[in-house]
């Protein structure tokens, strides 16, 4: 079956070779200076001199961090919930690798890949936040080891899911740069990365959680909770793989010209099943939560302004998005589905930063608002993934590759149009 493949030239002739065609893929494809390249273009560079300044001066020359609140938006935002809308890549693979779920396979590329782009960037964010940042490096080679810190774990754990992802991702990258005995080789570890990615994500994904353990005083009785890991573990799959759902949407219309059949025609089953999913996940979870809320007596801050703002995300934007996934899914309607994606997504980021930032210290007598600074550097890391996750679309074969339907796995595109 024919399917669209990379038409750039492969390398040959060595390291020379392999230069000159890294050059050239280097190179802009299509109009430089549209709308989104200014204005993300304009965020990258603010964001860049504003973190020179940081480096320079400390974190309290662009932030509104201190002593009380150590951590803000770059640990709530760019971290714990970036680290949630990033779960779907453990997810895919889990269905893909381990339960044989080919249906699903002709996203599997591009959902790994949005996945290790979010753990670089936002690993790279935590360093941000560190007032020695050299000191990451502690946790690795033994220096100060603090073994018993839940940061210990999340450390390593944030260290080994982004290899297994690259590994998981390293076929690419080597069917891109024309090496088929290498790609083979990556292949075959590729099962063991998978294995290795989803044990370390369920862990640190719940790890993190289980960092707001020690914060009982300090979190909101409404977001505290002994079940905060275990509700970190399951947000993170209908986050994950609403995320999926959104980010495929805006590929399917961006990249529209990259894509291989087998997306291309499957997306709207794709969709489908993964809203099956997103609404059983979430109805996990909103049990969970009505088990805490009876048994923390939560019901009688219901009449406070908290309470509210705890119904508005509870309700609308989990229980709603739920029944809105089930109806989308029995009307095989994508549209319901596209909509319930993005109220889950803004439900994630709600909840995240409730327990991190609006939550945290909410009886303080002055309160922690970020800073402007920090509001553009969160974007302009943003934008920075969103350049290098366009760059890699557009030349390396992810959304584009074949599936052979006698094995279920991908294969070369140039082999499948040769074919």
């Amino acid at each position: 079956m024919a399917t669209i493949t990379s038409l750039q030239t492969r390398p040959s002739g060595g390291i020379r070779g392999f230069g000159r065609f890294l050059l050239g893929e280097l190179k802009p494809r299509g109009p430089v200076l549209t709308p989104f390249n200014i204005v993300t273009g304009a965020l990258i560079l603010v964001t860049i001199v504003l973190l020179t300044i940081r480096f320079a001066g400390g974190l309290g020359t662009i932030t509104n961090l201190s002593q009380d609140v150590p951590w803000g938006l770059w640990i709530g935002f760019d971290v714990v919930t970036g680290v949630a809308l990033a779960g779907g890549a453990y997810v895919i693979t889990f269905m893909v690798y381990i339960l044989r779920l080919e249906k699903y396979e002709p996203i599997v590329r591009v959902t790994v890949l949005n996945g290790f782009l979010a753990y670089v960037f936002y690993a790279g964010a935590l360093l941000l936040d560190l007032g020695r940042p050299w000191n990451v490096i502690n946790p690795i080679i033994g220096n100060s080891f603090g073994v018993s810190s839940v940061l210990f774990l999340v450390a390593w754990h944030f260290l080994l899911y982004m290899t297994a992802e690259l590994v998981e991702f390293s076929p690419v990258i080597a069917e891109w740069a024309g090496w088929p005995k290498l790609r083979k080789r990556l292949h075959a570890l590729t099962l063991g990365a998978v294995v290795l990615g989803i044990t370390l994500s369920t862990l640190h994904q719940s790890g993190l959680g289980a960092l707001y353990l020690m914060a009982e005083t300090k979190i909101h009785p409404l977001w505290y909770s002994e079940f905060i890991p275990i509700l970190f573990l399951v947000s993170s799959i209908f986050a994950g793989l609403s995320m999926v759902i959104f980010e495929g949407t805006i590929t399917h219309k961006v990249f529209r010209d990259r894509l291989g059949q087998p997306l291309r025609e499957g997306h709207d089953g794709i969709l489908i099943g993964l809203s099956r999913i997103c609404a059983g996940t979430m109805f996990a979870y909103l049990g969970v939560q009505v088990i805490t809320f009876v048994h923390q007596g939560r019901a009688a801050w219901m009449g406070t302004g908290w309470g509210a703002w705890y119904l508005l995300e509870i309700v609308g934007l989990v229980a709603l998005p739920a029944v809105l996934f089930l109806v989308g899914a029995r009307r095989r309607d994508t549209r319901w589905i596209k909509s319930a994606a993005v109220l889950t997504l803004v439900g994630i980021i709600i909840n995240r930063l409730n327990v991190t930032v609006i939550g945290f210290q909410w009886n303080a007598p002055v309160r922690y608002v970020p800073s402007w600074q920090e509001i553009v550097v969160t974007l302009g890391v943003i934008s920075a993934e969103i350049w290098v996750f366009r760059w890699v679309i557009n030349r390396m074969p992810v959304l584009d590759f074949h599936v052979r339907p006698q094995e279920g796995r991908p294969a070369d595109a140039s082999a499948a149009t040769a074919a």
